[in-house]
């Protein structure tokens, strides 16, 4: 058909036909005229060109069918094809694919875009019941065909979208297709593409929303996908080349014409269409190559372009812009039909309804599909001929006219394989739950046909088949986890989901599966495998311990999940036991050899991205720096992250991350003393610098209404904790003293908190408080906030731990002086409040409860709360010569002399007035502390 000499009088049955479907969405006479002429110019524009245009639909079996035979009939010399241009090295690889799969472009950072577009993701999926399959497969097994990749770049994809300043929603959302009310929810299957891009090859579908509801209101069809599988799919399957070329170039030039104009999408539409006939135009003066042995694979919306530049005798006003900064990478990752439909807004179960009508229609046509040699257990192919020259061209021949007329006809063979499904789904739903029967069987049957009948069709779709079975089987309830819906689905194909082999991965992925054979386990596997690791017995599997840790880090969740063994500072695995499933998230572990060769070096790149983030806080950095450790045992990249910690301390004026800087500060400090014979550098700067900070931010932060108790209460634990440290590298202890007597807060759960770290650096006694908290007891203003003072002291159990047996005692002394009416009210504030704010803190107080209290209900009645013993009167200062204390000392000489020595006295025992009273004279309050202590013990 390329190159005859086209006629307007060949096409004049297609005006007749489509002047009253268009009257419907025509403004007036001159609308419409347009419309019609436009439509009949752009079939004629299209089949005239001396370059053959292959119009396509994406996943659509009959394009799949007609492709493959027109290959084999014309054998075309270059094929060009409709998909992202640096994609082209990437298609070699999917013979070592199970299909469905996409080629993906990556990259993770971004440079002239903005950064909350990072990462960047563009996504082909590729199913074998696919037009551009059997291009590929064809292009890439025969000798002497190149295949060309004409589409804009990858890269091109988001520069176009930066440039619309109209565009609101992200790159993804106006990439794809409009969504389908009926489309799949995303699940694991449908979430394989993430938030990718997606690129197809014949987006060919009504962008007007009017159209496409009339089309599914005439054609009584619940959604787009069983409007293209009634209409389009089933009459074409069995078309000739013609035909199938003329109803595609229709199609796409009406969806076209009829398209609303939005400004941004109609240009990025043109500027593709430019794109690929400007790439094409190149390559035919760059090889020489006679247009008429090249074959153009695209979609119909863009076969029915009216560009400047269409055809190879357009014109070349069109400038390809220079790529961006940003580094892309390329691979393969595992698709699935659900992860086409809920990108692209298909309706669930038609891709895989799409391949069930693909395998029908090899075995109908008998056409030989293009398989790529060595894919999926298939036989290497042996060398197949050059390709013969293409037949004549011939004029064109109005086909469509036969064809829009022509109705289906229902022949023995489908009514067979409507009673093998109908067969079929009430096996099913029997293994599912179901109370179904043969007669739900013949009531499937005769309600398919019923129902196709009422929606005018003599031949019942699968859509209409699903209806039979929902409304015959189903009934009122689910009995077990598949509906009758999702059973058809599955009886129909299931959601088949492809597999990247092993050849096709990128090297970290490669690594990776080599460095966990010693598990035994096929990695590949869809699914969650066991894996039990005797690291005592066989120390070799350490080695795989660590790379599992490393993924458990790096993949999402699931893919490397730990049920036995813990991976924490300072501790070495002994047994580990783990659920895996890599193969699963393949498309994980193939975005993580986007950015390095191996894990470790990805990790190590991801905690340095993180810890030099501009919204780095010192809790994130200290993170890293205990991930340095557990993940990668590497001291130089700890020491390295460390001194960023220091950094980013320094310059912090708020509060919020104390709690959990107080907690990493901890647990490193406990490693590097148990690890590392001396403490390295960074960390003593670090506590050096936090004591000076956080005593120079504590006055504002007891005031402070955005910061909260629990915060300002670990800022008093690093204090308080790190005190020993911190005073020895030279820090002075009177500025926290300063600080706290700065301090001036109004709130009840922060006096509190003040009242303990007083308590704790000796300025307020314990006899003190406890008269503190008995005149908030006795006074009936405060006793409605008293569980918040309760909570305050609670919080303090952070910097102060020996108050336990004070919060007990507070707690206790409230619950016994408090009158019912008094407690019962507040009693539920108590429990709320020390939930919310005290959790982790809550074991301390029991624990001490179970000290203090007794452990029978006998002894209750006769126990006295240690806070209520009397205490021991004062002992008086002993005379030089008289006394207990002389007496005490008399009796135990070695302890007066050990005494003497520490205090730097000498002299010897006297029987008049031996050395002891001396001592005793010189230093009177040391006799009355130890007397005092050994009293009370």
């Amino acid at each position: 058909m390329s190159g005859a000499d086209g006629s307007g009088a060949t096409f004049e049955a297609l005006r007749g036909q489509l002047h009253e479907a268009a009257t419907a969405f025509a403004d007036g006479p001159g609308a419409l005229e347009g419309i019609l002429r436009g439509i009949v110019d752009d079939v004629e524009r299209a089949v005239r060109e001396p370059l053959e245009i292959f119009p396509v639909c994406h996943h659509s079996p009959a394009s799949a069918i007609a492709m493959a035979r027109r290959l084999r009939e014309k054998q075309p010399k270059v094929v060009y094809l409709e998909l992202c241009e640096d994609m082209a090295p990437l298609l070699t690889e999917l013979r070592n694919c199970r299909l469905p799969v996409a080629v993906q472009a990556f990259a993770s950072e971004v440079e002239g875009f903005p950064a909350d577009w990072s990462p960047l993701s563009v996504v082909a999926p590729i199913t074998e019941a696919s037009a551009e399959y059997q291009a590929i497969a064809y292009a890439l097994d025969t000798p002497g065909v190149e295949l060309v990749l004409v589409d804009r770049s990858s890269d091109h994809v988001f520069q176009w979208e930066k440039d619309a300043e109209t565009v609101e929603a992200s790159p993804a959302d106006t990439a794809a297709a409009a969504p389908d009310p009926d489309a799949p929810a995303a699940g694991e299957e449908s979430a394989l593409h993430g938030d990718a891009v997606g690129v197809e090859i014949g987006d060919l579908r009504p962008r007007f929303a009017e159209l496409e509801e009339h089309l599914l209101r005439h054609g009584r069809v619940r959604h787009w996908s069983e409007w293209w599988h009634q209409y389009v799919e089933l009459p074409l399957g069995d078309s000739d080349h013609d035909t199938y070329r003329q109803v595609m170039l229709l199609i796409g030039s009406l969806f076209r014409r009829l398209a609303p104009g939005e400004a941004h999408r109609v240009r990025v539409d043109e500027d593709r269409e430019r794109y690929m006939w400007t790439r094409m135009r190149e390559h035919l003066a760059a090889t020489g190559t006679d247009p008429a042995d090249c074959l153009y694979v695209c979609g119909a919306f863009h076969a029915a372009s009216r560009v400047d530049e269409f055809g190879v005798h357009g014109s070349d006003t069109f400038t390809v812009s220079a790529p961006s900064g940003t580094t892309w990478r390329h691979g393969l990752i595992p698709s699935s039909h659900a992860a086409i439909e809920a990108q692209f807004g298909l309706a669930a179960g038609s891709v895989s309804i799409a391949a069930t009508e693909w395998a029908k229609n090899l075995r109908r046509t008998r056409v030989k599909p293009y398989r790529l040699a060595g894919q999926a257990g298939t036989k290497p192919k042996k060398s197949l001929p050059a390709p013969t020259p293409a037949a004549a061209p011939v004029a064109p021949v109005d086909k469509l006219t036969g064809f829009l007329r022509r109705p289906p006809v229902l022949d023995a063979l489908d009514e067979a394989e409507l009673l093998g499904w109908s067969v079929e789904i009430v096996r099913a739903a029997r293994r599912n739950g179901y109370l179904a029967s043969t007669a739900d069987a013949i009531a499937v049957f005769e309600t398919s046909i019923l129902l196709a009948g009422m929606r005018d069709r003599a031949k019942p779709t699968p859509y209409d088949f699903q209806d039979a079975a929902v409304t015959c089987i189903e009934k009122d309830r689910v009995p077990g986890r598949r509906d009758v819906g999702r059973l058809v689905e599955i009886m129909m194909g299931g959601d088949r989901v492809g597999q990247v082999g092993y050849d096709a991965l990128p090297p970290l992925a490669r690594d990776v599966h080599d460095r966990l054979a010693p598990l035994n386990l096929r990695l590949q596997q869809r699914g969650v495998q066991r894996a039990l690791l005797d690291i005592a017995a066989r120390p070799e599997l350490g080695h795989c311990s660590d790379v599992l840790w490393m993924l458990r880090r790096l993949l999402p969740e699931g893919a490397a999940r730990p049920i036995m063994g813990d991976r924490s500072l300072g501790e070495r695995p002994i047994q580990e036991s783990w659920d895996l499933a890599l193969g699963t998230h393949q498309r994980s572990l193939i975005e993580l050899g986007y950015e390095g060769v191996s894990i470790e070096q990805v990790l190590e790149q991801r905690l340095r991205r993180t810890a030099y983030a501009p919204q780095a806080t010192a809790a994130t950095v200290l993170a890293t720096v205990e991930d340095a450790i557990v993940y990668l045992r590497s001291r130089r990249l700890a020491d390295e992250l460390g001194t960023r910690a220091l950094e980013v301390l320094a310059g912090e004026r708020s509060v919020d991350g104390a709690p959990e800087v107080l907690g990493r500060v901890r647990r490193l400090l406990a490693y590097y003393r148990t690890a590392e014979p001396v403490l390295p550098s960074w960390i003593e700067s670090f506590v050096k610098t936090g004591y000076a900070h956080y005593c120079t931010l504590l006055p504002s932060a007891f005031t402070d209404e955005d910061a909260t108790v629990r915060q300002v209460a670990a800022m008093l634990g690093f204090l308080f904790g790190m005190e020993s440290l911190a005073l020895s590298l030279g820090c002075d202890r009177t500025q926290l003293e300063l600080a706290l007597a700065q301090s001036h807060p109004a709130e009840p759960a922060r006096t509190a908190l003040l009242w303990a770290a007083q308590t704790h650096l000796g300025t307020l006694p314990r006899a003190a408080l406890r008269e503190r908290c008995d005149g908030l007891l006795a006074n009936p203003l405060v006793v409605p906030a008293y569980p918040r003072y309760l909570s305050g002291f609670v919080h303090a159990l952070e910097p102060v731990p020996a108050l336990a047996d004070f919060v007990v005692e507070a707690v206790s002394n409230a619950f016994a002086r408090l009158p019912d009416r008094v407690l019962l009210p507040w009693l539920p504030t108590l429990i709320t409040t020390l939930r919310a704010g005290g959790t982790e803190l809550a074991p301390l107080i029991v624990r001490e409860a179970g000290r203090i209290f007794p452990a029978r209900l006998a002894e209750l009645d006769s126990w006295v709360p240690p806070w209520r013993l009397p205490e021991a009167p004062p002992l008086g200062l002993p005379s030089a010569h008289t006394g207990d204390g002389v007496a005490l000392l008399a009796a135990h000489p070695v302890t007066c002399d050990a005494l003497a020595a520490l205090l730097g006295c000498e002299g010897t025992w006297e029987t008049a007035e031996p050395g002891g009273a001396e001592l005793l004279t010189r230093h009177p309050g040391t006799v009355r502390a130890l007397e005092a202590l050994l009293a009370v013990s």
